[in-house]
C-alpha cells in the first residue's frame, strides 16, 4: 500500500500500513487491476473490467472497510459468524458484504474472503475470459 499513501485518501498512514498485506493479497490475484476511485475515496480491485472488491472508509462512521462480492450463502455464514461482517455498503446486499477492518474478523478469515471474492467473479466470466486469464498465470 505504499502507493496508497501517495494518493489523497482519508486513510491515516498507520491504517494503510496495517492492511498492506490485504492490498497485496488482492493485487496478487491473477489479472487483478487496482484503481483509485476518487469519488469514493476507495481502491477498487477489478478482474476483466469488473469489480470484485474495494477498500475504503464508511462515510457514515469513518471506519475502514473492505467490501467484497461473495456467494450469498457464504456471505450469510460470515455475517452470522462475525458482527463486523455486514451487508455490502452502498452495494447489492445479497451479493456484497462489507467487513469493518478495525473489527474482530481474523486475518485468515479476511484472506479467505478475499480469495472467495475473486473466485466468485472469476466463475461468472465467460470461458473465453477465464482461459485468457489462466493463460497469463
Amino acid at each position: 500500500m505504499a502507493d496508497m499513501a501517495s494518493r489523497t485518501t482519508p486513510w491515516p498512514t498507520e491504517m494503510m500500513e496495517r492492511y498492506q498485506w490485504l492490498d497485496e493479497r488482492l493485487q496478487n490475484q491473477p489479472a487483478t487491476i487496482k484503481e483509485f476511485q476518487s469519488a469514493w475515496q476507495a481502491y477498487k480491485y477489478l478482474l476483466h473490467g469488473k469489480m470484485y472488491a474495494y477498500i475504503g472508509v464508511n462515510d457514515k462512521n469513518g471506519r475502514p472497510i473492505i467490501t467484497m462480492k461473495l456467494d450469498p450463502a457464504f456471505s450469510d455464514a460470515m455475517r452470522r459468524e462475525y458482527a463486523d461482517v455486514v451487508p455490502g455498503y452502498y452495494m447489492n446486499k445479497e451479493h456484497w458484504s462489507t467487513v469493518y477492518l478495525d473489527g474482530a474478523v481474523p486475518q485468515e478469515v479476511l484472506a479467505a474472503m478475499a480469495r472467495a471474492s475473486y473466485k466468485t467473479l472469476f466463475s461468472s466470466l465467460s470461458k473465453k475470459a477465464q482461459n485468457e486469464i489462466n493463460s497469463r498465470k
